[in-house]
């Protein structure tokens, strides 16, 4: 073949391979060294001089368009390399210190995803409830443990009132007699009362002063309720945060069946294991994975195939059974209500008294074991796949829980605030209920300890009664009762409501009861090691599985649900009901809300205009015209990626038809190579070749077709 010269020096130049045989020319190109004039490197005529097809111009242009100087140090590329060393370090030291690592890995390969998801939940509430503890003891409960030891409260400001009509309102005293006996201290332990009342852990322990010495000044009621403004937020800044990443999550392992396997058989393997027993806790959350979703594409095939009758008859049983499921659920609402006044109507003492006062706890706990249990019962009637299954039980145990508690609020505001008429006879002149309710914020409060305390008790009990005999029974006794039965399954979704309905009420009482977030963090460590031992010692593995990845995003959404609940009693508590005289740190203020605007005005006028115009419309209309432009340019934005990830997941699919069809294609080609060796060769005579030996018709020689002679026609 002949060489042509290359226009960049032929020195150490790469030759390209030589056509085929046909091909006379082949042509040299040099891809390493750089040009000559770095005037005519970018020029179009140096490839158009060379002799080249379209497709290698095209990449060599390719090449020269990658030479472009980099101007860096080395120093620089160094320090970024050194960075980059001491961030993996980093991580992976601090991987030694997330909470309960190795045994939530331990879970999940026994147990498969949904049973992990629930533990990543509880470990999320546990870190959200220490976080909490420690800003509330920041601002709140250790400067007034610091500023009643040094009695500094002399310098107050508080607000002016007249206190001749509210004489009777200012009757409050909680302290409990020096003298008791054990079983009373009992009794206020497990009810919030007596000594327990008169503590840090309550709201009417807390004072109203402005302490001021210095020049240093800490108002205790504006930190009281900034605190918990705060405190609501930071958990929802959480939440958003954590629903964001398992939103992601979601939506890119909700491609279909088919990319869920891919991702899992492909990029699911985690190749740092060590050692047997990782590796095969590791294949049997693989397993369990897979099993889920098998399940629901066999359910999506058999629904799929449905007759028209067998549609409507499906529909029309769905529609009866959630007809007897709010009727349960209505039933169960009126109870609480029922039992909530009763327990409220009667004063009386001792062990009966604490029954009663724990009544509404029981209401509550024992119709959200029951009601929910026999609308699981009911969900597998509707033949709905498991997840589905699965959220439909979440949702309808979330909606029991929640709306129950706010069953019970509501009850409670209606009895303090007399209906909501603050004329009436019960209300004046203190404007809520004062002879069953002197201060209201702790009887609040104390609902909502005993509600976290039973819940507890009620954990462990069921734990030390019901699961260990359960186990013991199954295992030891061989009768049919006994094995069809088994061990019980651990159930995610009532699990996962548990926490979420505990997590409701801290959220709810933590205004009243400041301390509630710190005992819930004790609680929840508790419900780990609980949980745990029950799980591997009592529990057998899920039948039924679903997807962890979709349930994580709900178990954030309920829990959201929660949230706003105690929002909107946060709210209604800080801006209608009129707050105790006798206790806590908002007595003669109108509202709670009220110490923000008497705050703002003992401030500097710069400071004090510039907070009354944010709060004022003049900066909240146009505040909320952006905010409305934003969320429309965001869910703009979030159309538009939501096309492209539909393109690119149709792009996906249509090369993986492309190539199932490859695959196809090879087995059927190797199917027949295998059945043409197969098949029994004919045995090959020695003769000349075909060129030398005449054509024989019927045993006679036919020199028609000689091939020393051309077999065309003339």
């Amino acid at each position: 073949p002949t060489d042509y010269p290359s226009p960049y020096g032929s020195q150490d130049s790469l030759r390209l391979r030589t056509v085929p045989a046909q091909d006379t020319s082949a042509v040299q190109f040099d891809w390493a060294s750089p040009p000559e004039d770095a005037e005519d490197s970018n020029e179009p005529r140096n490839l158009r001089e060379l002799p080249l097809h379209m497709g290698l111009k095209r990449a060599v242009w390719q090449v020269q368009q990658m030479r472009v100087p980099v101007v860096s140090s080395s120093w620089n590329i160094k320090q970024s390399q050194t960075f980059r060393r001491f961030c993996e370090v980093a991580k992976y030291v601090l991987s030694y210190f997330i909470l309960w690592k190795r045994g939530i890995q331990r879970i999940g390969g026994h147990f498969g995803g949904g049973v992990q998801s629930y533990f990543l939940f509880l470990r999320f509430l546990v870190i959200l409830n220490f976080l909490s503890s420690l800003l509330i003891a920041a601002f709140v409960l250790i400067p007034s443990i610091v500023f009643r030891s040094m009695n500094s409260m002399s310098n107050s400001t508080l607000p002016t009132v007249n206190r001749t009509d509210i004489d009777v309102c200012l009757q409050y005293d909680p302290k409990p007699d020096t003298l008791m006996v054990f079983f009373t201290y009992f009794l206020d332990l497990v009810s919030g009362t007596g000594f327990m009342e008169y503590s840090y852990l309550f709201y009417g322990y807390y004072n109203n002063s402005v302490i001021e010495s210095k020049g240093f000044s800490y108002n205790i009621p504006l930190a009281y309720l900034l605190t918990a403004a705060f405190y609501f937020l930071f958990c929802f800044i959480c939440m958003i945060i954590r629903m964001g990443g398992t939103a992601r999550v979601a939506v890119l392992t909700s491609g279909g069946a088919a990319g869920g396997y891919s991702m899992l058989v492909f990029t699911g393997w985690d190749h740092g294991l060590q050692g047997h027993r990782a590796t095969k806790l590791k294949q049997n959350n693989f397993r369990y994975r897979l099993q889920v979703d098998l399940e629901e594409e066999r359910l999506k095939k058999k629904a799929a195939s449905l007759t028209l009758g067998q549609t409507v008859s499906l529909y029309a049983l769905r529609v009866f059974l959630k007809i007897v499921v709010s009727v349960l659920i209505g039933a169960t609402f009126y109870g609480i209500a029922q039992a909530t006044q009763f327990s409220q109507s009667k004063q009386t003492t001792g062990f009966k008294g604490l029954l009663l006062q724990y009544l509404p706890s029981m209401v509550i706990t024992a119709s959200n074991f029951v009601v929910p249990l026999l609308c699981d019962k009911i969900a597998l009637l509707e033949k709905y796949s498991p997840s589905t299954t699965v959220i439909l039980a979440l949702l309808r145990a979330v909606f029991l829980r929640l709306v129950s508690l706010g069953v019970l609020l509501y009850t409670l505001w209606e009895q303090i605030t007399c209906k909501g008429e603050f004329n009436s006879e019960k209300c004046i002149p203190c404007k809520y209920y004062y002879d069953k309710y002197k201060c209201w914020e702790t009887r609040v409060g104390q609902e909502m300890y005993k509600l976290t305390l039973f819940d507890f008790l009620i954990t462990i009990a069921t734990l030390i009664l019901v699961e260990f005999p359960r186990r013991i029974v199954v295992d030891h006794c061989s009768c049919k009762l006994t094995q069809w039965v088994g061990r019980q399954e651990f159930l995610v979704a009532p699990n996962v409501l548990a926490l979420v309905y505990s997590q409701t009420v801290v959220w709810t009482g933590a205004l009243f009861c400041p301390l509630l977030p710190f005992i819930n963090t004790i609680k929840f460590i508790l419900f780990y090691y609980c949980k745990k031992i029950t799980l591997f010692q009592n529990c057998q593995p899920a039948t039924r599985n679903f997807r962890s990845t979709t349930s994580n995003f709900f178990f954030l959404l309920v829990l959201l649900f929660g949230w706003m609940l105690a929002s909107v009693v946060l709210l209604y508590s800080m801006a209608k009901i009129h707050p105790s005289y006798g206790c806590g740190p908002f007595r003669f203020y109108p509202t709670m809300w009220e110490v923000v605007p008497e705050t703002v005005k003992m401030l500097n006028s710069t400071s004090a205009e510039f907070l009354l115009y944010v709060g004022s419309q003049n900066f909240s209309i146009p505040l909320f015209i952006f905010s409305c432009v934003l969320l429309c340019y965001v869910s703009a934005l979030t159309s538009v990626h939501g096309k492209s990830v539909a393109l690119l997941k149709s792009q996906c699919k249509l090369e993986q038809h492309d190539k199932q069809f490859l695959v196809r294609q090879i087995e059927e080609l190797n199917a027949t190579m295998q059945r043409e060796q197969r098949e029994p060769q004919q045995p090959q005579r020695e003769t000349e070749p075909f060129y030398h030996t005449a054509t024989r018709w019927n045993q006679r020689d036919n020199y028609a077709f000689d091939p020393d002679e051309d077999p065309r026609p003339y």
